[in-house]
């Protein structure tokens, strides 16, 4: 008995075809939500630092912390993720844009979108957070995309980073809540933790020391070694805060002053198990220094809006 062609011929396997369009979860992994907590607790101690009660400007709160958190920081990893894509082909495949979960072009088109839904809600919130906006988006955008590529600087790169998470955020809860410019102690605090946060960043490069390598990422722990490059941002961090804290004592902030010296005397007191082994104990000491420090942040801005 003759078997029909239908049963004796192969199936071709086909794979599923490529989506056209992100679905709303791969977006948000894009966005990176866990890169969003810093920028948000800096708007926070901006808003405290400020003095002002928020009586009858909580929809002005809640649309800073979305700018500050989800929209420009997230804008800043769609950019960074886009321009980054081919590399993260090789190291992470499995990331939203070389998986092609985000197809095509998609990623830069997200990118571009949360740039102007981000400068819509800047202007929203009045000119002096919108200038503050448009500068942390050009920066987040300098930051990735050529010509500039700041981050291929360990010394720019940081900077760029620390500037944009903390003083940029910072600025702008202040500004929301007084609608008008923080007077100049919260300035030269914003800045000062800014500088700190200098130290913060390099110390985010020690995981990918090899990979900076092999890229022509010229991060502090490639340019000056591993060891070197941990103390100098312990230096970097702890020189801000020192001087957060002569300046809150000079201006009679004296518990603040006081809170501050105690976080950055636990820091030291954890330095030296990072510098015994950077490359090992640079994760653990971004969950303990960092926490440490931005607790200090905390403490600095509530000296200085009168709440303690």
């Amino acid at each position: 008995m003759e078997r029909s062609a239908v049963s004796t011929r192969e199936v071709p396997i086909t794979q599923a075809p490529a989506p056209l369009r992100p679905r709303p979860r791969d977006i948000l992994e894009l966005l990176k939500p866990i890169t969003w907590f810093p920028p948000m607790w800096a708007f926070m101690c901006g808003a405290v630092s400020s003095g002002a009660g928020l009586d009858g400007r909580w929809l002005f709160v809640l649309g800073g912390v979305l700018l500050a958190g989800p929209l420009v920081c997230g804008t800043s990893q769609a950019v960074n993720d886009w321009f980054d894509r081919h590399v993260d082909a090789i190291n992470e495949p499995d990331r939203p844009i070389p998986s092609g979960r985000i197809p095509g072009r998609w990623g830069l088109y997200i990118a571009i979108m949360a740039t102007i839904i981000s400068g819509v809600v800047a202007w929203l919130l009045g000119p002096l957070v919108f200038v503050a906006a448009l500068v942390g988006l050009a920066l987040a955008w300098g930051y990735s995309a050529p010509p500039f590529r700041f981050k291929t600087s360990g010394w720019t790169g940081p900077a760029v980073v620390g500037l944009t998470y903390e003083g940029l955020s910072w600025f702008t809860g202040a500004a929301v809540i007084l609608g008008a410019m923080p007077r100049a102690e919260v300035l030269i605090v914003l800045v000062l933790y800014s500088l700190g946060a200098h130290g913060i960043m390099t110390l985010n490069d020690f995981k990918a020391v090899e990979g900076d390598r092999a890229t022509g990422l010229r991060s502090l722990p490639v340019i000056l070694g591993v060891t070197p490059a941990a103390r100098f941002a312990c230096a970097v961090m702890a020189l801000a805060q020192i001087a957060v804290i002569a300046l809150l004592a000079y201006w009679g902030l004296t518990l603040s002053a006081l809170i501050v010296g105690g976080v950055l005397l636990a820091q030291f007191a954890a330095m030296p198990r990072l510098l015994g082994n950077p490359k090992r104990y640079a994760p653990w000491y971004n969950g303990v220094g960092v926490t440490l420090y931005v607790l200090g942040m905390l403490a600095a801005a509530l000296g200085l809006g009168g709440y303690i």
